[in-house]
């Protein structure tokens, strides 16, 4: 994988964390425990998932290469359809529900706290969906499993230690907009590819 598709892959992992329910998730839990171990836990959590992630996605490089772009085409619409229409507002409260679990305690408790919340979070999430997607189409696991997690460990940072300002700066509107519209577009062209065989 060249240096500029890393990057991309980075960018878009980010992008597509930043308006999710882990993120607020991380957010709140941050107010209730303190930043640095709610960090290392998401951080964790998100880490061990995309692992899962992109194990998932060699399994769907596998398949023969018209099925495999069907089943990626799908999870890109599929993506794109949950970004676009999902209202903001049900999202934030998945994320405040899932955060409402973790009370201030011990270090380890506020590190395994977050490393649950987020990993349980995370399973069949947009950027797991992504990274799936995202080895089974380039068959680098590596790159996409390190790009990846590189992405999701500074959400976790930035989620802890300033999340809110950051969404001050950034609507959550206009950032799941974008990762709609990147998902509908390499949706489409999968499934043109798909069709075309």
């Amino acid at each position: 994988m060249s240096a500029g598709t890393f990057l991309g892959v980075m960018v878009l992992m980010f992008a597509l964390e930043l308006p999710d329910k882990t993120m607020v998730a991380t957010i709140v839990m941050s107010t209730r425990a303190r930043p640095r171990h709610v960090a290392l836990g998401a951080a964790a959590g998100f880490v061990v998932q995309m692992a899962i992630a992109v194990t998932a996605g060699g399994l769907l490089a596998l398949l023969p290469p018209r099925a495999r772009d069907g089943i990626v085409a799908l999870l890109f619409l599929g993506g794109a359809a949950y970004l676009l229409l999902a209202r903001e507002r049900e999202v934030e409260q998945l994320g405040e529900e899932e955060a409402a679990r973790e009370r201030a305690a011990s270090p380890a408790r506020e590190i395994g706290t977050a490393f649950g919340v987020i990993f349980l979070g995370e399973f069949g999430d947009l950027t797991q969906i992504q990274a799936a997607s995202l080895t089974a189409r380039t068959h680098d696991p590596v790159a996409v499993f390190a790009a990846g997690s590189l992405a999701l460990v500074v959400v976790a940072y930035l989620g802890a230690f300033g999340g809110r300002l950051l969404q001050r700066w950034v609507p959550t509107r206009v950032i799941r907009r974008i990762g709609g519209a990147v998902f509908a577009i390499l949706g489409i062209v999968t499934l043109v590819q798909a069709v075309r065989g």
